[in-house]
């Protein structure tokens, strides 16, 4: 069952900041060449000032722009993500012992509704039903560090790149002297984890097409069953495994693994132009006032304590 979860990340700060970075005119106009006579210059201000006056039907234009924005529901945007993606998305557990929907795509994802003026809806669910709900069209965005992968255009839209990330091949240290090439975990006795519908898994099935594949809905499946000696190796996002790492020392990244499209995207509904705009605006914002750093910066913090990645119960409770 999919539980919905209202984000709550920071809107009183990212509300200041978008008040620095909302649209302004330009800080200097070009003069306009002085009139030759008193008469032509105020035929030249009358002028100026018709062009000025809206016509009849035309001094709502913004209104008019803004209502081309759809939404699967009006005034709100409603986002569908993976929280075991850490930094990403995850459940950062509170003081409390609470969890808290957290990651830099949540935060990134408050800020893009604040910036269209909408509410936050958004709906934890497995990485496969992140990319099956975008195509449905049910949700209107997917934020789950999803790469602008070219087989995805016919399922979504994918807004310009906000962060530029990497892949990596994961094992742990006992077997970081052997498992360190492409070639050595491409055997067919070596067992090699991705996630299902990730283009991790289009990655294992390139570079290790002969090894045994293991395909597993959750990245924290995959990482229990490194630690557990059940998967030899694993590919997986590069900030992922970096966090991992911070809490499970016994991992180890051994190989950069090249891709070519570097770096993540949000998902949008195919076909919403409008929205797709209003996606690009929000994230060339959050880049020119320094938002996205600040909200990777944070979510590494949080990912390095007390987490929970994966899905909450029907009470909204950590699952055991």
């Amino acid at each position: 069952m999919k539980k919905k979860v209202l984000a709550v990340l920071m809107a009183a700060a990212m509300a200041a900041g978008l008040v620095a970075c909302g649209n302004s005119d330009a800080a200097g106009e070009t003069a306009e060449p002085a009139a030759e006579t008193e008469e032509e210059a105020a035929e030249t201000e009358e002028a100026a000032d018709e062009s000025e006056a809206p016509a009849d039907g035309e001094a709502e234009a913004p209104a008019e722009e803004a209502a081309e924005l759809s939404t699967v529901t009006e005034g709100v945007l409603t986002v569908a993500t993976s929280p075991d993606f850490a930094p990403y998305e995850f459940y950062a557990i509170g003081e409390d012992g609470n969890p808290t929907l957290a990651g830099f795509d949540m935060a990134l994802a408050q800020y893009v509704a604040d910036y269209m003026g909408l509410e936050l809806e958004v709906v934890p669910m497995d990485f496969d039903g992140v990319l099956s709900e975008l195509q449905m069209k049910n949700v209107d965005l997917g934020m789950a560090g999803l790469s602008p992968d070219p087989a995805r255009e016919d399922a979504m839209d994918f807004s310009d790149i906000y962060y530029l990330g990497g892949q990596s091949l994961v094992t742990v240290k006992a077997n970081a002297d052997t498992l360190n090439s492409f070639e050595a975990c491409n055997q067919p006795d070596v067992s090699v984890g991705a996630q299902i519908g990730s283009i991790q898994m289009d990655l294992a099935n390139e570079f290790s097409a002969d090894a045994d594949i293991v395909a597993l809905p959750k990245v924290t499946d995959i990482i229990s069953e490194l630690l557990g000696g059940k998967l030899d190796a694993a590919y997986i996002e590069t900030a992922v495994a970096e966090s991992y790492q911070k809490n499970y020392p016994d991992l180890e990244i051994v190989l950069d693994v090249p891709y070519e499209v570097e770096g993540s995207s949000i998902g949008v509904s195919k076909g919403n132009a409008a929205l797709l705009a209003a996606v690009n605006e929000a994230i060339a914002a959050a880049l020119e006032d320094g938002s996205i750093d600040k909200f990777v910066a944070e979510a590494n913090e949080l990912a390095a304590g007390e987490k929970y990645e994966g899905l909450l119960d029907e009470e909204g409770n950590v699952q055991e």
